[in-house]
């Protein structure tokens, strides 16, 4: 008779906790043949089980304070910036990397020999890049109701990483950065970032300055930046190919002096 080595599957909310639930889950009930799946991606499957995961930050705090003191900060890091990835299959990676961390006894998050490691470090470098660029990139726009907006859409989920650096720049100013591709955003009140969820109206254009959502004065520091830039470009001077690679095309629709 034919045997089958039934994967065991747990779903869980997307949330970095909980996947440190399911981490948590792992190790409490010894399972090792076992995938960490987001619910929405999550596909039941003739043979294998799947079990739907409940976030719980008791548990996943456990992980994590186990994992302090087993890895250094950059390692740790490394595991938050490849879990921000939002790559498919980037849990079977983490996990793989947190039980060599466990079952070893020195540090080894620096161990590039290990096919997880190297992948988990690759993976964090790439969402770096896209921090920086993030931080660099982003551009606001006045509202109408003294509101400095910004919409962006990044390759990975960089949101949660840029606060920092946002909170920190422009600490007199009211913001609001809207990931159009993931449908949230963070916003600074003066005093606090949250992450927020809002419905856009059905009319806007997140790349174009409409005069029915932003304010007069915007607009024409819209005009007047486009001016600046074209009247300083020197096109006998002009590199493409390393403009590209400092500022990728991809970013273009949102840079004001590229409209």
């Amino acid at each position: 008779m034919l045997e089958v080595n039934a994967l065991q599957i747990l779903s869980y909310d997307g949330t970095f906790e909980g996947f440190l639930t399911c981490v948590f889950h792992v190790y409490e009930r010894r399972l090792t043949h076992v995938d960490i799946q987001p619910s929405h991606v999550a596909i039941d499957s003739l043979f294998d089980a799947r079990e739907e995961i409940i976030t719980d930050f008791e548990k996943s705090k456990r992980v994590w304070t186990g994992l302090k003191s087993k890895t250094s900060s950059n390692g740790r890091l490394r595991l938050m910036y490849a879990f921000l990835s939002e790559q498919a299959g980037i849990e079977r990676h983490l996990l793989e990397f947190i039980r060599y961390v466990f079952d070893s006894k020195s540090i080894v998050d620096d161990d590039y020999s290990h096919e997880a490691v190297l992948k988990v470090t690759q993976v964090a470098k790439s969402v770096g890049r896209e921090k920086h660029r993030m931080e660099a990139f982003v551009r606001f726009r006045l509202t109408k109701d003294d509101l400095y907006f910004a919409t962006i859409e990044p390759d990975f989920n960089v949101l949660p990483l840029i606060q920092k650096h946002f909170k920190s720049r422009y600490a007199d100013q009211k913001w609001l950065i809207y990931d159009l591709k993931r449908k949230y955003g963070i916003h600074y009140d003066l005093k606090n970032v949250e992450m927020v969820t809002m419905e856009l109206p059905a009319d806007f254009d997140p790349v174009n300055t409409s005069e029915d959502f932003f304010a007069e004065e915007e607009l024409k520091f819209q005009l007047l930046w486009q001016n600046y830039f074209k009247s300083t470009n020197i096109e006998s001077r002009k590199n493409m190919k390393l403009h590209v690679r400092h500022v990728p095309k991809r970013y273009w629709k949102y840079l004001s002096e590229k409209r």
